[in-house]
């Protein structure tokens, strides 16, 4: 047993030479190891490495002597606040991170095994992209991991954190993942490269603006979450993860707040909304009043701007909310703001977190361009994804509530369980100037100068005082109550407490077929 011991030891001792290897090689590129990345995210001394010397078995021709111990990931379990999570670490010290056949199997085995035990599953991607040495081998087990993600999805959370690059086919690890995070100057992601590019398009474009943090955070939105540093990323998926259950079968974590002890009615809630209704106003701020102090966790933060979504806390229960931003674009829904709100209300619902829309617009983003580049098809996605959701659906009309935009996020019919407004609340067919020029539109063509105007503007008064108000609807049983805004989180709270109890059967079917 001594002589096989002090192998074993000697087996740990080689280890920490190529981790002190990995301190270097990493320190010259301005990034973390891959350990020191895991003991930032887990619990400390709760993580347990899984297969730490396994190696490739296929022949690399003439460079037997490369194969590294590992074999370029690194994965295994720990906690992160006491639950735990699986989680998978490419080390790009190692032949680049680059992934090949036990590379491959490694991944798609902690993902399986995640899924097999309800747990989080979180990927630290720092990898070339396949290994050009292990030829098809690597790109099959590709497909074995694309598949095992795909079997996970609304069975356990799926975190992707990009800390170098994620090349090729690699980004669609990502891309199947439920949440993905990048930090500036550090992580880039994209399936053709800039030289590529030039060669095929003769586009010239660096690296950073194809495939960097700020290109997918601002533009693709293909990354949810955007960081400075990568301390502030991986600190970043411990939050993330205290709003989200470890499974699709578990409730999310309750965090009773203090301050809710000495809750009380906050007046400066009824100064938010400007007495002109075309000035705007930034919808954050009536979020930040509603919900538990510090509690908002935006999504998505610089994609899409006209509508905000992203987790809460509501007397400690985490919700969902949806919100129409009317001082970005006044709040109208296109084809972006669509696919946002989308892919965040099927989350929330696949995992058991109730969702609160706070609405404030005047429709669908009317032009030619839109129309043309599928607006219908993509505003479909967020009537889609309301109508199937079985949560707790709320709706609380704040302002403007018009046309297609008033169906999506208000809809009684859609299957909202509650909606209710405030008394500035304007619920109609589209604004009074729209409406009048349409209505009255001979009578206004026959008209001239003062005659026109006052015509126009008697209309006007006449359409906003009886449509432009909360109280026809109210009437009509369109919404359950008009509601004192001071009374906002209380009222909510009570609704969230009774819906949360709510048993909802589903059609029995294979799955729906979702506009994409």
């Amino acid at each position: 047993m001594k002589k096989e011991y002090q192998k074993f030891k000697e087996k740990l001792k080689e280890k920490k030479e190529k981790e002190k290897f990995a301190q270097e090689f990493q320190k010259k590129r301005g990034k973390l190891t891959p350990y020191e990345r895991i003991n930032l995210l887990v619990d400390e001394n709760s993580f347990l490495e899984f297969e730490p010397f396994s190696k490739s078995f296929v022949p690399f021709v003439g460079k037997e002597k490369e194969k590294p111990e590992g074999d370029g990931v690194i994965c295994g379990i720990g906690k992160i606040d006491g639950r735990e999570v699986f989680l998978y670490v490419q080390d790009f010290s190692q032949i680049g991170g680059s992934l090949g056949e036990t590379h491959g199997r490694k991944i798609a085995q902690i993902i399986r095994e995640a899924r097999r035990c309800g747990c989080p599953l979180i990927g630290l991607i720092d990898s070339g992209g396949a290994r050009i040495q292990e030829g098809i081998f690597g790109l099959d087990r590709y497909g074995e991991i694309f598949r095992e993600l795909v079997l996970s999805s609304g069975v356990i959370p799926t975190i992707a954190a990009i800390l170098g690059p994620s090349a090729g086919g690699a980004s669609y690890s990502p891309g199947l993942s439920d949440f993905v995070l990048m930090t500036k100057n550090i992580s880039t992601m994209y399936i053709t490269g800039p030289r590529v590019i030039k060669e095929a398009t003769g586009e010239e474009i660096s690296l950073e603006d194809l495939g960097g943090g700020e290109a997918h955070a601002r533009k693709s939105g293909c990354a949810h979450f955007l960081f400075e540093t990568e301390r502030d990323l991986i600190l970043g998926i411990r939050k993330l993860l205290s709003y989200l259950p470890s499974n699709n079968l578990e409730e999310p974590p309750v965090k009773k707040s203090f301050f809710d002890l000495f809750e009380k009615e906050n007046s400066e809630i009824l100064k938010i909304l400007p007495e002109k209704e075309e000035k705007s106003y930034d919808i954050k701020k009536v979020i930040d009043l509603i919900f538990d102090r510090n509690s908002f966790l935006e999504v998505h933060q610089n994609f899409a701007q006209n509508v905000v979504v992203g987790f809460a806390r509501l007397r400690g229960e985490v919700v969902g909310i949806v919100a129409t931003q009317p001082k970005i674009m006044a709040g109208c829904l296109d084809i972006n703001s669509s696919c946002k709100i989308a892919r965040f209300v099927r989350f929330c619902d696949g995992f058991n977190i109730p969702l609160i829309n706070l609405v404030d617009t005047p429709g669908y983003l009317p032009g030619v361009k839109q129309e043309h580049e599928g607006i219908i098809r993509h505003g479909a996605k967020v009537l889609f994804a309301y109508a199937e959701a079985t949560v707790p659906k709320i709706s609380l009309i704040v302002r403007k509530a018009f046309g297609g935009a008033y169906i999506a996020l208000c809809s009684k019919l859609l299957g909202y369980d509650k909606v209710l407004a405030w008394p500035s609340a304007q619920i109609a067919v589209m604004g009074k100037k729209e409406a009048v020029a349409v209505l009255f539109k001979k009578e206004i063509s026959s008209l001239e100068g003062k005659e026109k105007k006052e015509f126009i503007e008697k209309k006007e008064k006449e359409y906003q005082e009886y449509f432009l108000n909360p109280w026809r609807a109210a009437e009509a049983g369109k919404i359950d109550q008009v509601i004192d805004p001071l009374k906002t989180r209380e009222i909510l709270s009570k609704l969230i407490f009774l819906l949360k109890r709510k048993k909802e059967g589903k059609v029995p079917k294979k799955h729906g077929n979702i506009s994409l």
